[in-house]
């Protein structure tokens, strides 16, 4: 268990075939810019040949316990090995290597749940992979809600300049607009808004939430779901003391004057929230998870198969989510610290 104050960060191996292992190399050898400790639960044969065929200057170490990573973390990467096989090769995942992945996932958790971790930050998985071994889950979001939660969860995409939360995630469009309701909005503004309390220190915090359509329905005649649906939410939200404000046209509540004015944006479907967010902070946008009873955080991109094995993928986004997932994990426990 870390020491108080002693803040320990788990880093899921992701995809094999991906730039996982490569961004967390390269984030070591930027360790100066990472603000806690962290241990990858990875392959150490497949990393240290990675570092050597990319040639990445980073040193890994493999450990026994996470418990010695703090110690071991100024000298060499810790690699807690996998009790799965991983053989990859860059760019073409392999579905045999899924038990490998969702091993990753799984101890991450289970070092949150007995202290020994504070936080978990992961690596992109290939879900295409992953489905063809049995997994059964639209993503990783909805995979973690089930194991780290109450199988809910809201998806946040958190940069300096933006924090942003879509209702409906992994869903097809059509699919999606049908399935707006009040419950869903509410949850997810609750849920952000005590996320906002607890993580990040805001004190009161002040949520935007969109409309669905073009102009925020035009007052009914662009489409009635502003008026059926999102007000009534937005309402009972002010009733329970959440300055909340809405529903707004998506397209004039993002430009800078406009982001001053609330601490998290809420839209109602995956690319309303998500284009936005990446278009501010491609390189350094954090996908945040909330609503379990873990902090996890992620970098905001995928595998990049494409840039697999080239040593060229950049390791912003993920430092970003390790600074992050510490930063939360420091907001909670001075939280929960004694007035």
């Amino acid at each position: 268990m870390p020491s108080a104050g002693r803040s320990l960060l788990a880093v899921t191996m992701g995809e094999p075939s991906g730039i996982g292992g490569e961004i967390a190399l390269k984030a070591w050898a930027m360790r100066h810019a990472v603000s806690t400790p962290f241990f990858i639960l990875d392959s150490p044969a497949r990393l240290d040949a990675l570092a050597r065929e990319t040639g990445i200057d980073s040193r890994i170490k493999e450990i026994a316990n996470a418990e010695d990573a703090p110690d071991v973390f100024p000298h060499a990467l810790p690699v807690l090995a996998l009790q799965h096989d991983v053989s990859a090769v860059p760019g073409h995942p392999d579905h045999a290597n899924a038990p490998a992945v969702l091993e990753s996932i799984d101890r991450a958790i289970a070092f949150i749940r007995s202290n020994t971790a504070t936080a978990m930050v992961t690596n992109p998985i290939h879900k295409e992979t992953l489905y063809v071994a049995g997994f059964d889950y639209p993503g990783h979001t909805e995979y973690l809600a089930d194991k780290a939660g109450n199988g809910s969860s809201v998806m946040m995409i958190a940069s300096d300049l933006l924090k942003v939360v879509p209702v409906t995630i992994h869903l097809p469009l059509a699919e999606a607009l049908n399935r707006i309701d009040r419950k869903d909005i509410l949850y997810c503004a609750r849920t952000v808004h005590a996320a906002l309390r607890d993580y990040f220190g805001i004190v009161s915090p002040r949520l935007a939430i969109s409309g669905l359509n073009p102009h925020a329905g035009e007052g009914g005649h662009l489409g009635t779901q502003e008026i059926e649906i999102i007000s009534p939410a937005i309402e009972e939200l002010r009733r329970d003391g959440i300055d909340v404000k809405g529903p707004l046209s998506a397209d004039a509540m993002f430009h800078e004057q406009a982001r001053r004015t609330y601490d998290a944006a809420i839209c109602m479907y995956h690319d309303q929230a998500l284009i936005p967010a990446k278009t501010l902070a491609f390189e350094n946008g954090v996908n945040v998870t909330l609503g379990l009873s873990i902090i996890r955080t992620s970098p905001d991109h995928g595998t990049a198969l494409d840039l697999a094995g080239t040593g060229r993928a950049s390791p912003a986004s993920l430092i970003a989510a390790l600074n992050l997932a510490a930063d939360m994990a420091a907001g909670k426990a001075a939280r929960a610290a004694p007035a």
